[in-house]
């Protein structure tokens, strides 16, 4: 009776582990996208590579891809004016446009330590369907999401800075959220 038993065992974890490893495939195909978060960065603007600064900056993410932003950091003694602290709102179309927070924005992040002796700050972002976190946001395919920063009331008259983060669509991200939350539809219908 004994060896009965064994065999069927031992084939269902043959069975299961093409199974986990198939899996742990998926989540190794995420990309990891880094974003500099300043003004004075030169790979700036539309298309640039990496930077938020010198306008507008587009991102194109798949669901279980991350972003690692990473704040102005300055390891030489600078004059405080001269350093750049943000804070970072995730915000609709119409707060991106006008750079302003007050439109269904909340406040992400913030870049306040310039100055710390660990590096520059980073925050990560995952795109993800659902997020199991309080705090954690949930991407839907197709759709686009928008940041700004504005700086600190002290640093007034600095720039604003913009990332506009699109969610490319698979074929197997079927998901539609009940309530579109800070999202405007790519495709133009909602």
């Amino acid at each position: 009776m004994e060896r009965c038993r064994r065999p069927p065992l031992l084939l269902l974890l043959g069975l299961l582990l093409p199974l986990g490893s198939a899996a742990a495939d998926e989540r190794s195909g995420s990309d990891r996208h880094a974003l500099y978060w300043n003004s004075s960065n030169p790979s700036g603007g539309a298309g640039g590579s990496g930077a938020a600064g010198g306008g507008d900056y587009t991102l194109e993410v798949s669901i279980n891809d991350y972003l690692d932003i990473y704040c102005p950091h300055y390891e030489e003694a600078e004059p405080a004016v001269v350093m750049e602290n943000y804070v970072l709102y995730m915000v609709t179309y119409d707060g991106y446009l006008s750079c302003s927070p007050r439109r269904r924005g909340f406040k992400r992040w913030e870049c306040n330590r310039p100055r710390s002796p660990a590096g520059p700050l980073r925050f990560s972002e995952k795109f993800q369907l659902f997020t199991p976190f309080s705090l954690g946001f949930e991407y839907r395919p197709g759709h686009e999401y928008y940041y700004i920063s504005s700086p600190h009331p002290d640093q007034a008259g600095k720039a604003c800075l913009k990332l506009k983060i699109y969610v490319r669509p698979s074929n197997d991200s079927l998901y539609e959220s009940p309530e579109p939350f800070l999202t405007e539809d790519a495709s133009g219908g909602g």
